[in-house]
């Protein structure tokens, strides 16, 4: 596999951003039951306006309101969603990630 066959790869991808207020005595339940759930790659706890967001990772647009819509948005203890599609990741580690040969870093 190229270089050129990650990268390409990589751009099927449709990544979602998900902000998600629930039930506050309920949190660490609700983000282990989206942690479960087939599309969503991470959960993080956050300080701020919204309790949890999850990072929903799929290979077609469909997709997003199936996992969202349909399997997020109905975890007991979910009040609300704020979703955000990511068109382009400006990532150094990602860069990173795909344009290493396997040398290890000069320290």
């Amino acid at each position: 596999m190229t270089v050129v066959d990650l990268l390409e790869g990589a751009s099927k991808v449709i990544t979602a951003i998900v902000l998600i207020d629930c039930v506050t005595d309920s949190i660490p339940e609700v983000a282990e039951s989206i942690a479960n759930l087939d599309g969503v790659s991470e959960v993080y706890s956050v300080a701020g306006n919204t309790d949890l967001i999850a990072m929903v990772r799929v290979r077609q647009f469909e997709d997003i309101a199936e996992v969202i819509a349909n399997k997020i948005s109905k975890v007991p203890g979910v009040v609300d969603t704020d979703t955000h599609i990511a068109f382009r990741a400006h990532s150094r580690h990602d860069l990173d990630a795909a344009f290493a040969i396997g040398l290890p870093d000069p320290d």
